[in-house]
């Protein structure tokens, strides 16, 4: 996960004797768009083609004809109901992208296309991850004008910030958010799995049972914030004071993990109700907010609405193993993280903050070719350090 504070899953005040967490387990310029372009949703979406890799997506001013939308194909109109993939990524996180893009190759199946969305300044590292399968493109496709990134060289922890007159600064962090919310009402599919940089399959993971308009995975992991979750209570809070809905009492139900399904007609539906309720831009009302999930927006949501509540089948885990913590693993205690996995994982996730060497992560994926699929041993990952 790129840009994000020391811990995603948890605060840095309640980062403390957890060290592996199995996610879900019982217990982040040119031609920007303003934000309300995104959600005015009668403005049509063309794919115009340019340069390869880089995509670029432009909205037409005039409503099209009946006619060119009736010669929609019936394999085009198939391709939109397939799941697509959204990874936000940047430099730093380069090298753990490329893994990722690899096990993706390798093991995912059913997907239209895997979508990384990079700071502009990013491209060139990455484009030679573009494909058949895969587009590279800009941030600055998804961001607004009026958010504009400072200068690598103007950095606070290593972070790269964007600013306005509008809002107070926002970090890499933050983008990454909007990014994921823009794109999945931008692109043309109904469906998005969200993949952070530092996911990495290590088995065969078919998808297309989560196409349109099948039901798929709302992750919801009831009574898991609590007070001592400072971070994660404050964004419940924010997230039910920005969606207009009443705040529930602590513990709450938390929404954060990998491997995460989105509905594009649901993200439309939660950035409308963000902007009816805050009178902004949903970009500048989350920016002067600073302190949200876009997870936690999306699932809490997606259950307050009942017609969309239907599309999603509550779930309490992800298919992932994942190490939230920030001390790097060894090669032994990596392997002890992937057999921790029960039979129906396919991905693990050490964050990126955790300093593991991608080499480290490697070695024991090759490891774990070369045997099999991991087993699950019950009495060593109860050795381990207790599931958060």
């Amino acid at each position: 996960m790129a840009d994000g504070p020391p811990c995603r899953k948890h605060a840095p005040e309640a980062v403390r004797q957890c060290s592996v967490h199995h996610c879900g387990s019982g217990v982040d310029m040119r031609d920007g768009y303003r934000a309300g372009q995104l959600t005015n949703f009668k403005l049509p979406l063309q794919v115009r083609s340019g340069s390869a890799p880089i995509l670029l997506f432009r909205y037409l001013r005039k409503r099209p004809t009946r006619k060119p939308m009736a010669n929609v194909t019936a394999k085009e109109t198939h391709k939109m109901n397939h799941v697509a993939l959204l990874t936000p990524t940047y430099g730093r996180d380069l090298e753990l992208c490329s893994l990722l893009c690899e096990s993706v190759d390798r093991h995912v199946g059913a997907f239209s296309r895997h979508y990384l969305l990079v700071p502009d300044c990013d491209l060139p590292l990455f484009s030679h991850l573009a494909s058949e399968r895969r587009s590279v493109l800009p941030a600055s496709q998804f961001l607004p004008k009026w958010l504009r990134p400072l200068p690598r060289f103007v950095q606070r922890k290593r972070r790269q910030y964007w600013w306005s007159f509008r809002t107070k600064p926002v970090n890499g962090w933050h983008v990454q958010q909007f990014l994921k919310i823009a794109a999945a009402i931008a692109l043309p599919h109904k469906r998005y799995c969200i993949l952070d940089s530092d996911v990495v399959f290590f088995r065969n993971f078919d998808i297309s049972r989560f196409e349109y308009p099948n039901s798929f995975p709302l992750l919801n992991m009831p009574n898991q914030v609590t007070s001592s979750h400072l971070s994660h209570s404050h964004w419940v809070e924010t997230t039910h004071q920005m969606l207009g809905l009443t705040t529930p009492p602590l513990p709450a139900s938390d929404f954060i993990g990998h491997i995460i399904f989105w509905d594009q007609e649901t993200t439309r539906a939660m950035v409308s109700r963000i902007e009816a309720v805050t009178g902004l831009d949903w970009v500048e009302a989350l920016c002067r907010t600073q302190q949200f999930s876009e997870y936690m927006l999306y699932g809490y949501f997606a259950e307050s609405d009942a017609h969309l509540s239907g599309r999603h089948s509550p779930t309490s885990r992800t298919p992932c193993v994942s190490y939230w913590d920030q001390p790097r693993l060894s090669r032994r205690e990596l392997n002890a993280l992937l057999r921790r996995a029960d039979k129906d994982d396919v991905a693990f996730s050490v964050t990126s903050f955790s300093g593991t060497p991608v080499e480290t992560i490697r070695a024991v994926i090759e490891e774990t070719a070369a045997v099999g699929a991991p087993i699950t041993f019950p009495s060593e990952a109860a050795g381990l350090a207790a599931i958060c």
